[in-house]
């Protein structure tokens, strides 16, 4: 946790960021959010993974700082049985609200918003440099070799436990259904040529089993 903290001090701060106290507070309150225990996979482990990328490709976006804010925030409402966008579009209101408490200069505070948003179906237009590096954080995990995806989708399977099996395959199909229509999943020159690939073999494998009805992902 304290190196999570580090990195939020590092960003908010080089995004111009002024009240010392309130970054404190607002730190800890986002990584209590991340840290709920109805999550499974939008997990302090997956805010983690999400900052790793967008450090590893940081030169790909102008304000990489506002992308690590954004990724902050992308998750940090997150209710299993909230419809559509709800998620997307109460995170980016609570980005509004802590980032405006903490000093964040309000042309800041309105991209930092503006990203999170991006989050609800990770359709960007290819010029968005900063909305390409946030969305290609946000999906790498669909990349993974199979043993660590199949862990992501037993997660989500179980942040979905009050769903029943018939109804988790015909919506879990459904976004799968969605990620596959995009014309890229990865836009960022490196992840679109090595992990573009991968990602779409393992959706399809997912949303083969779900069609299949041959497996249910374990909610234990």
């Amino acid at each position: 946790m304290a190196g999570l903290i580090e990195r939020w001090r590092a960003a908010v701060r080089a995004a111009g960021a002024a009240e010392p106290a309130a970054i404190e507070a607002v730190g800890t309150e986002l990584l209590e959010r991340w840290r709920e225990p109805h999550r499974r996979y939008h997990t302090v482990d997956h805010l983690a993974a999400v900052l790793d990328v967008v450090d590893r490709y940081a030169s790909a976006g102008p304000r990489p700082d506002l992308v690590r804010l954004a990724a902050w925030c992308h998750d940090a409402v997150y209710d299993p049985r909230a419809p559509g966008d709800r998620n997307e579009r109460d995170s980016a209101a609570l980005a509004g609200t802590l980032l405006t408490r903490a000093g964040l200069p309000d042309p800041e505070v309105t991209e930092v918003r503006r990203l999170v948003l991006l989050t609800a179906g990770h359709r960007v237009d290819p010029a968005d440099a900063d909305g390409v590096l946030l969305c290609d954080a946000d999906l790498a995990v669909l990349a993974a070799p199979e043993p660590e995806y199949d862990r992501y989708a037993t997660a989500i399977r179980q942040e979905y436990a009050h769903v029943p099996p018939a109804d988790y395959r015909i919506g879990r199909a459904q976004v799968l259904t969605n990620l596959l229509a995009l014309p890229t999943i990865f836009r960022l020159p490196t992840p679109a040529s090595q992990w573009e690939p991968r990602a779409r073999a393992n959706l399809a494998r997912e949303l083969g089993n779900l069609r299949s009805g041959d497996r249910d992902v374990m909610i234990d």
